[in-house]
């Protein structure tokens, strides 16, 4: 019993001391530290509309996309803040900017009843009152009414002021009740002061941000949007301190790298109903990238140049842009990258974010990754050769190369783009021999040894460049023999500008796959707090003694073979060339009915010291339903004089 009481007391007395320790705790020690705390909760803070978002530079620091300021009248209820107060403010602001914004005539009713609620209530019955007081008429349908019986001579005794005061009465009363409200944009300096002067209730002037392209249209579908509320798929961000009215980068460059060029918003404090600066806006941090302008600029300028000259050529009737990427292939780095489509009114548009939206048939260029395959799976060797003729299969025409090679072995059946040689391969993944006429039996496994070795070079897989919904490109869905063979020589599967781009790469990089990066740095004033680093993805699965043959078959497409003219010879390098066969849909009936031709051609030079990697997409070059046999070289002449561009300081 005794031991029970003493415990008790004990109790006691530590919980007096815990709330005497709290006490003097509160009242000495953090005294200041706990009253702070007190006032911030009866302190109002309100952040501003928007704040400046980081500028994205090349990589000798020239300024692509800015900021530039616009005068924003805001307001923000009060705690004063209610029907006649706003009428009031509403009132001033036409005033202000003299009678200026038109008002909404749909609303004028609803106005009208806001502003004589009294003569309103009169337009109702005593029975449609009692029918409403027995439920049997909704408040909706009781406010329908009054507006129905509202006549244009009730209008007409607004004043012209309260007519043009309720534009602003509905932007201060739009949206969520204590959100910011943007009543005026870019207006004049002259207004915007008299508007501050006037000192109204929750009114309040910022800088609103807008981005500013230093270089037009150059790279801005790379470049991205920002949207000027957050939109809902993006409501997550709600958590990381968004509000709805934020604005956040929604594409390209913008979306991805928005946790960096996200800016700080002013903050305001509320005293008296007016609202104080307590810090201003600060800019997000700077995108570095390593795009080099100039370089870009000037490929620009080409691919134009040859597009107006193609146009005048016979059969280019479906031929509307060119892609050109150029980068280091021992980092990844892209330099330049551009898609300029040619409109029908001769004006030309940035169509560049299509290198990792769209994929295209690209034809023989991918036989590097294809010969790999035959490798791998030990249907070929070094030296291997077959002479070249055509393929027959059982129900299916003949398959050949565009002419007689002849005698070929692994580096010339790449030089000289050898289809027959690929054919075999692809047979012999089947564990057949080819025979004339054969049945050949295909499945899709057979399929995929082909696509997972492609995947290993970055086709038909993402390449994990720094841009938002990266595409794999397109696979097939049937199965069959003569489509295998299709696949071997680029004839089937699409892919995407960015994928061709990491596959030569990877070729010249003795089999490494790198990740492709836009992104240089971000800077935070002038501290790099982000650095961009060389990032290998996978390791081609193939003995070096291999991918040497692979680098000397392109190397010998330059020299003598089917890229023999899209250079000028002055610096050694190694290649490869693609033509597609394909239809397209030109009346847009959803039916596939032209025959068109289309052009790829992807390389790397020095050959010894890979310093710049390029590829070049021309879709549609020739429309092959024409009787003309002629073909557009466009392709070869884009790259022929960005190959003099690149190189010619080496």
């Amino acid at each position: 019993m005794n031991k029970k009481f003493y415990l008790l007391i004990m109790i006691i007395v530590l919980i007096f001391s815990f709330f005497s320790l709290r006490v003097i705790d509160l009242s000495y020690a953090k005294h200041d530290y706990y009253l702070e705390k007190y006032n911030n909760l009866k302190e109002h803070y309100i952040k501003g509309n928007s704040a400046p978002r980081g500028r994205i530079l090349d990589i000798n620091g020239n300024v692509l996309v800015d900021n530039v300021g616009i005068n924003t009248i805001v307001y923000h209820k009060t705690d004063k803040s209610n029907l006649s107060m706003e009428l009031g403010i509403a009132k001033k602001l036409v005033e202000l900017t003299d009678y200026k914004y038109l008002y909404d005539e749909a609303k004028l009713k609803d106005f009208y009843i806001l502003l004589n609620d009294e003569l309103a209530d009169k337009l109702i019955t005593e029975e449609e009152y009692k029918l409403y007081n027995e439920r049997k008429i909704t408040n909706d349908k009781l406010y329908k009414l009054k507006k129905e019986r509202i006549t244009n001579n009730m209008l007409n005794g607004l004043t012209k002021l309260e007519k043009y005061s309720s534009y602003f009465y509905y932007l201060m009363n739009d949206g969520y009740a204590f959100d910011n409200k943007v009543l005026l944009k870019d207006v004049c300096d002259e207004v915007y002061a008299k508007i501050l002067e006037a000192n109204l209730d929750g009114i309040f002037g910022e800088i609103e941000w807008a981005r500013n392209y230093k270089y037009g249209n150059t790279l801005s579908s790379i470049f991205g949007n920002i949207s000027n509320t957050l939109p809902k798929e993006k409501e997550y961000l709600l958590s990381d301190g968004y509000t709805y009215n934020d604005k956040v980068g929604i594409s390209g460059l913008e979306e991805y790298y928005e946790e960096y060029l996200r800016g700080e918003k002013a903050i305001y404090k509320l005293e008296n109903n007016n609202l104080k600066l307590v810090s201003e806006a600060k800019r997000g941090n700077d995108l570095i990238l390593n795009i080099d302008i100039d370089l870009q600029l000037e490929i620009e300028n080409i691919i134009k140049k040859e597009i107006e000259k193609a146009k005048k050529q016979a059969n280019t009737e479906y031929y509307r842009e060119s892609y050109v990427l150029i980068s280091n292939p021992k980092t990844g780095n892209i330099n330049a990258l551009a898609g300029i489509r040619r409109l029908d009114n001769g004006e030309y548009q940035d169509v560049t974010i299509n290198v990792v939206k769209n994929a295209y048939t690209v034809g023989s260029a991918i036989k590097g990754a294809s010969i790999s395959v035959g490798y791998q799976n030990k249907v070929i060797d070094i030296g291997s050769s077959y002479n070249d003729s055509c393929v027959k299969l059982a129900n299916l025409p003949y398959k050949c190369s565009y002419k007689k090679l002849g005698y070929l072995n692994d580096i010339n059946a790449l030089a000289l783009s050898s289809n027959y040689y690929q054919f075999m391969i692809a047979i012999g993944i089947t564990k057949n021999n080819y025979v004339y006429n054969m049945k050949l039996d295909v499945n899709e496994e057979h399929f995929n040894i082909y696509r997972n070795t492609f995947k290993e070079y970055g086709l038909g897989t993402k390449t994990n460049i720094d841009l938002p919904n990266e595409t794999t490109g397109l696979e097939g869905s049937t199965i069959a023999p003569d489509l295998l063979l299709n696949l071997a020589i680029g004839q089937y599967d699409l892919y995407t500008p960015v994928g061709l781009l990491q596959y030569i790469n990877t070729i010249a990089n003795d089999g490494a796959r790198l990740k492709l990066n836009l992104m240089h740095s971000i800077k935070k004033d002038n501290q790099v707090i982000k650095l961009n680093k060389v990032d290998e993805l996978n390791k081609v699965n193939l003995d070096s003694k291999y991918m040497d043959r692979i680098k000397l078959g392109f190397k010998k497409v330059m020299e003598s073979g089917t890229g023999y003219y899209y250079t000028n010879g002055l610096v050694s390098s190694a290649g490869k060339t693609g033509t597609s066969e394909s239809y397209i849909d030109t009346d847009y009936d959803g039916s596939l009915d032209t025959f068109v031709l289309s052009n790829t051609f992807l390389m790397y030079a020095p050959y010894d010291n890979p310093k710049y990697s390029i590829v070049v997409i021309s879709p549609n070059t020739s429309n092959l339903d024409n009787k003309s046999a002629y073909r557009s070289p466009v392709n070869r002449l884009i790259a022929r004089n960005i190959n003099d561009l690149v190189f010619s300081s080496f």
